[in-house]
């Protein structure tokens, strides 16, 4: 039964800082504040679309979703959102002419030619992040970098959060295009560099192994010192003692998965034990 009193006005004040998905349940709540949410621009200009929303986001839902910025969009972060096609970024796009900032990576959805199609559209655009979009090869990334001829090269440390869905640590990179060329592989991927000031290592995911924790990358020699992880990650013997352990199995989290952690009967309880004590019961 929908409520019949007014929400407190503090509650206003703070839908800008809520994520879309307790936005868009927040409009739900009373009709007050469904008519706060939908009329008020300013909270609409930054869209960002991380988990567990990318997993179902359409092109029909984000054309509606963006609408409610009026044409005034600023950042569009569709971070994984691998049912997006070029037709719904195209009228998003489009229909957004202010957007200076364009994270799809992972949006498996898209090809080379809608990046490069709104990079010529959006003239206030300054940052593209488009990690793991299908099929970007050295001659699309030699167009973009013509139109972003002042980008420098500047990677996060913790390569790890980057192309995992969260938008802040992926905000933090401050450089006009993600990807480059591998100088390993020569193909076109998120290229880092070893945090150790005494290794000069430079290459992407495939062509050096490194710590999801810390980056560092890791040797043939450094096999004897790798901690297990849950999700068959490979982390450095000291990531892997800073990070808690399931108190069943003893593997531990990655910083990808830290986020999925769970709290059993016994303690700390990872999925799979978990799922082993309730059979037992």
């Amino acid at each position: 039964m929908e409520q019949t009193g007014d929400p407190h006005e503090a509650l206003f004040l703070v839908l800008s800082y809520l994520p879309l998905l307790q936005l868009l349940s927040m409009s739900q709540v009373t009709k007050s504040l469904r008519h706060a949410v939908r009329s008020d621009v300013l909270i609409w200009m930054d869209l960002v679309v991380e988990k567990p929303l990318n997993y179902r986001l359409s092109d029909q839902n984000l054309i509606r979703i963006a609408s409610n910025a009026q044409g005034r969009l600023r950042t569009l972060a569709l971070l994984g959102c691998f049912k997006i096609t070029d037709h719904g970024l195209r009228r998003v796009i489009y229909a957004n002419p202010l957007i200076s900032k364009l994270y799809v990576p992972a949006c498996t959805g898209l090809t080379p030619e809608i990046i490069l199609e709104a990079t010529k559209t959006l003239t206030k655009l300054k940052q593209v992040k488009i990690d793991s979009i299908p099929n970007f090869k050295q001659e699309h990334l030699q167009e973009l970098i013509n139109h972003f001829p002042h980008t420098t090269r500047k990677k996060p440390r913790f390569y790890h959060k980057y192309g995992n869905s969260n938008f802040r640590a992926l905000d933090e990179d401050t450089s006009s295009i993600d990807v480059e060329e591998c100088p390993k592989c020569k193909e076109v991927k998120l290229v880092f560099d070893c945090p150790r000031e005494s290794c000069g290592c430079l290459g992407c995911g495939n062509c050096i192994q490194r710590c999801e924790g810390c980056g560092i990358c890791l040797s043939n020699e450094d096999d004897e010192q790798l901690g297990e992880t849950l999700c068959n990650d490979i982390l450095c013997l000291d990531c892997w003692l800073a990070f808690r352990k399931c108190d069943y199995c003893n593997k531990s989290f990655c910083p990808r998965h830290a986020d999925e952690q769970l709290t059993g009967p016994g303690g700390f309880v990872c999925e799979n034990c978990k799922m082993k004590l309730l059979d037992n019961e």
